[in-house]
């Protein structure tokens, strides 16, 4: 055969060739790309906090209540400045003092709006462009839309904010879905739920009205769950009559996950921080929140303390653990206080701390009644 002739038999076999190959690439379906490593397996379900949305500066009014800014935890002194604006520009002017103590309290009074999810919003945004690290929610709300107040706890849960109800506030109905967000709750005042309804709802029929409850129950359950709040809670949204309201007991706050230290959050901290200040560090922040809340929040004479009473005694009964730690002091307990206008107490001499703290360890384990007692209960009362 002539080598021409040899020549292009050669290439025409691997032009063939070619074509095969090419022609089998197109023809694959995408699934088949995952055949050997066998069929994909739903991802396990993770309780976590939920990611903020990027954040919509459209305008905005404070349409249904008031608030205000300090850079000072303490009350007493007054609310600090209004928030008239909810523009960047203005809300970075209102709370540039704050980057001096590294705290802000936002103050609130009025119902949970749509405009007061955007103020939770942007005032996290703008402290962390300020590096104001130490954040307090000062609540007092009568309740308002369920769904604004998913979105505000949302955006609360991930900016790390201590939630106050102090004793002249109130914190009802949509409100409760705030406390389950928080980091930290410090409740005095009274706390209440009922059965949640959509008074603006677009329904026209009763197959309507049902499928968009259905719609927002899912979505509360879920909201629950991710911060670690007992699904009691929804049961309690769904069967009280809502004319009617059903003030929680502290213990009933603490069962349902409502009060003190959020159970999510102090999972996901425990890891990080026994990396960074070392297992010695939670086992005294655990034994700080033990004594904490049997000398602090649930006293004999609770009925007679507000906020201030109960940071002032955690501010005391902390310097008997170490605290603040020298290798981790924003870590320590109570840190969103620290450098506050609250007058923090002498220090105690080494030797008596550790004796007060072998006290309080003692006190606690035998839960003697001098120490600790019940949470006081709240009468039911009907829905002003």
């Amino acid at each position: 055969m002539p080598l021409s002739c040899v020549m292009f038999s050669m290439r025409l076999r691997w032009s063939l060739l070619l074509l095969y190959l090419l022609a089998g690439a197109c023809s694959r379906q995408p699934a088949a790309v995952q055949t050997n490593a066998g069929p994909l397996e739903p991802p396990a379900q993770v309780v976590q906090r939920k990611e903020q949305a990027e954040i919509d500066w459209s305008p905005v009014r404070l349409e249904a209540g008031d608030a205000w800014v300090d850079c000072s935890a303490d009350y007493r002194q007054g609310d600090g400045r209004p928030v008239l604006s909810l523009a960047y520009l203005d809300l970075r002017n209102t709370m540039q003092d704050c980057r001096t103590s590294g705290l802000i309290r936002l103050r609130y009074k009025g119902k949970v709006s749509a405009s007061f999810a955007a103020l939770a919003e942007r005032v996290g945004k703008v402290a962390s462009d300020l590096g104001v690290g130490k954040r307090i929610l000062d609540i007092d709300s009568g309740g308002g839309s369920v769904e604004a107040a998913m979105r505000a706890g949302d955006a609360i849960g991930e900016n790390d904010w201590t939630i106050w109800v102090r004793g002249d506030s109130v914190c009802h109905s949509a409100c409760v879905l705030l406390l389950a967000a928080g980091d930290m709750r410090v409740i005095v005042g009274p706390v209440g739920v009922h059965r949640m309804i959509r008074v603006r709802s677009t329904a026209t029929s009763r197959k309507e009205l049902g499928e968009e409850l259905r719609r927002l129950s899912e979505e509360l359950r879920n909201y629950l769950e991710r911060n670690g709040a007992s699904i009691e809670v929804y049961d309690l949204m769904t069967t009280v009559p809502n004319r009617t309201l059903r003030i929680l007991t502290d213990d009933e706050l603490e069962k349902f996950g409502l009060a003190g230290a959020n159970a999510v959050e102090d999972d996901l901290d425990r890891i990080r921080l026994a990396r960074r200040c070392g297992i010695e560090f939670l086992q005294r922040r655990d034994d700080f929140r033990r004594a904490y809340e049997a000398q602090c929040v649930a006293p004999a004479d609770a009925a007679h303390q507000d906020v201030a009473d109960i940071n002032t005694c955690g501010l005391t009964l902390r310097h008997r653990y170490g605290f603040p730690d020298p290798k981790c002091p924003v870590e320590s307990p109570m840190a969103e206080l620290d450098g506050a206008v609250l007058a923090m107490p002498v220090s105690t001499p080494p030797e008596e701390a550790l004796q007060a703290k072998h006290e309080d360890e003692q006190a606690v384990d035998s839960n003697l009644p001098s120490v600790a007692q019940p949470g006081k209960p709240h009468p039911e009362v009907a829905h002003p």
